[in-house]
C-alpha cells in the first residue's frame, strides 16, 4: 500500500467516525449538530490542503526519478510558493544541473579521448573486459595490415604472423622492443584502466624504426669513414712500397726470384681486395638521394635475368615468371632499384639448392613485386636480425647487402617485407607507388 493510499484511508476513517458521532446531536441539540458539521467541513478542507501539500512533493519526486531513469537532466521544476516544496525543488534543480554538467563534461572528455586516440601517431589497441579487440586506431591498423572487420572481436592470439607472438605474450605493465620481419622496430606496452569498476586492458605501440636507423647510420658511417681513410692511406703507401721493391727481384738468386715475385703479387692482390672491401662499405655510406624517373619494372627484371642467367643455368635453377599482362610503370631511381633487384635475386639464388626454383611475380593493382624461392627459409633466430648492418649468415658475407636494400627502398618510400610462410616459401615483397 502506498503512502498516498494510507493517508486517504486514514482521512476517510477519521471523518466517517466524526460524522457518526455528530449524528447523535441531530436529535438532542441541533445547534451543536450544525457546529459539529461545520467543524467537519473545515476539517475536510484543511485535510485536502494538507493532502495537496503532502502529495505535491511525492509527485515531484516521482517525476524526478522518471527523468533520472530516462537520463534526461534538462527537466527542472518551477517554485510553488510553499517553503518546504520550494526547498525540495531547489535541491532537485541543483542536483539535475550538476548531473547535466557532469554528463556534458564526460561527453566532452570522451570525445576528446576518441579524437586523441584516432589522431595519435602511436598505435593503440583497446580490449574489452574479456580480452577481445574492441577498438584499433588508424596507426595500429596500418602497422597490422589487417582490415578493420577482421580485427574487431578477435583475440590477440588471432593476429597474423609475429604480431600474434609479440602482443599476446605481453604482460601487464611490461614494455618490450621487437622487430617485425627484421625491418620495422616497435615498442609495445600493455596497461589497463578501470571502466565501470572492472579493468580494461590496452596496448600502446610505438614505431622506433626511423630513430634506430638514424642512430645506426650515424654510428656506422662514422666508423666506416674512419676505417676507409686509415685503410686507404695504408694500402696506397704499402702498394707503392711493394711495387718499388719488386724491382729488386733480378738481384736475387734465380731459385728465389719466383717465390719473391709470387709473395709480392699475393700481397698486392690482397691489398686490392681489401680496398674493394672498404669501397663496398663506403658505397653504402655515400648512398645518394634517389633520382626518380618513370621506368618499366618488367624491363628492369629482364635485364637482371640476363645478368644472372649464367649462374641460374650453371646450378640448374628454374626461374618462373608471373608478370602482369601489361607494363608496370613506376617512378624510381633506375640504377638504385636495379641494384636492389640484383641483390634480392642473388640472395634467392644462394638460398636455393640445385634444381630449386625462383619465382618473380608482379601485379598492377596495387602495384607490387614478389620475388620468392623455395630455399631453406629464414630461421626464427635470424629473423629478428634481418637488415641489421654488418649481420650476415654467409661465411664470407659483409652484411651490407640487405642493409643497402633497406636504405634504398626506405628512401624511395616503398614498403617491403621479407618472410617465410608455412609452406617454406621465402618471399621478398615490394609495394610501389602508383604512377598517375
Amino acid at each position: 500500500m502506498t503512502l498516498r493510499t494510507k493517508f486517504i484511508s486514514f482521512a476517510v476513517v477519521v471523518h466517517a467516525t466524526l460524522l457518526i458521532l455528530t449524528w447523535h446531536f441531530l436529535f438532542t441539540n441541533k445547534y451543536l449538530f450544525l457546529a459539529a458539521e461545520a467543524l467537519i467541513v473545515v476539517s475536510l478542507i484543511f485535510t485536502f490542503q494538507i493532502y495537496r501539500a503532502f502529495v505535491r512533493p511525492l509527485n515531484l519526486i516521482a517525476a524526478g526519478i522518471e527523468s533520472i531513469k530516462e537520463k534526461d537532466f534538462t527537466v527542472k521544476f518551477l517554485k510553488t510558493g510553499e517553503t518546504e516544496v520550494d526547498q525540495l525543488i531547489d535541491v532537485y534543480n541543483l542536483m539535475m544541473e550538476q548531473l547535466r554538467q557532469e554528463r556534458v563534461s564526460q561527453n566532452e572528455k570522451q570525445y576528446l579521448l576518441e579524437r586523441l586516440i584516432q589522431a595519435s601517431p602511436s598505435g593503440i589497441i583497446m580490449l574489452d573486459y574479456d580480452g577481445y579487440i574492441q577498438q584499433v586506431n588508424p596507426a595500429a591498423k596500418a602497422w597490422l595490415q589487417v582490415p578493420m572487420p577482421a580485427l574487431l572481436g578477435k583475440k590477440l592470439e588471432d593476429l597474423p604472423g609475429q604480431w600474434r607472438t609479440e602482443l599476446s605474450t605481453l604482460e601487464e605493465g611490461q614494455s618490450r622492443i621487437f622487430h617485425i620481419n627484421g625491418i620495422r622496430t616497435y615498442r609495445g606496452h600493455k596497461s589497463y584502466f578501470i571502466d565501470k569498476g572492472f579493468p580494461r586492458y590496452f596496448i600502446l605501440l610505438e614505431e622506433l624504426t626511423a630513430d634506430i636507423i638514424k642512430k645506426e647510420k650515424y654510428a656506422y658511417e662514422k666508423i666506416i669513414r674512419m676505417m676507409s681513410h686509415e685503410v686507404n692511406n695504408s694500402i696506397g703507401a704499402i702498394n707503392s712500397i711493394l711495387h718499388s721493391i719488386k724491382g729488386y727481384a733480378p738481384q736475387l738468386q734465380e731459385d728465389l726470384q719466383t717465390d719473391y715475385e709470387e709473395a709480392l703479387k699475393v700481397s698486392i692482390e690482397r691489398n686490392k681486395n681489401l680496398a674493394s672491401f672498404m669501397a663496398n662499405f663506403a658505397t653504402m655510406v655515400r648512398l645518394p638521394a634517389p633520382s626518380r624517373q618513370p621506368c618499366d619494372l618488367h624491363q628492369l627484371l629482364q635485364g637482371v635475368y640476363r645478368l644472372m642467367q649464367p649462374q641460374l643455368a650453371q646450378r640448374n635453377i628454374c626461374l618462373e615468371w608471373g608478370l602482369a599482362p601489361t607494363p608496370l610503370i613506376i617512378e624510381a631511381d633506375v640504377q638504385q632499384l636495379e641494384q636492389v633487384l640484383i641483390n634480392i635475386v642473388k640472395n634467392a639464388l644462394e638460398a636455393v639448392d640445385a634444381e630449386g626454383f625462383i619465382q618473380i611475380k608482379t601485379q598492377l593493382q596495387p602495384p607490387c613485386l614478389v620475388i620468392a624461392d623455395n630455399g631453406e627459409g629464414i630461421p626464427e633466430a635470424v629473423r629478428q636480425q634481418l637488415f641489421t648492418p654488418f649481420f650476415s649468415t654467409k661465411k664470407n658475407g659483409q652484411g651490407i647487402g640487405l642493409t643497402m636494400i633497406r636504405d634504398i627502398l626506405l628512401k624511395h618510400n616503398f614498403p617491403f617485407s621479407l618472410e617465410t610462410d608455412g609452406a617454406g616459401i621465402t618471399a621478398f615483397t615490394i609495394h610501389f607507388n602508383a604512377v598517375p
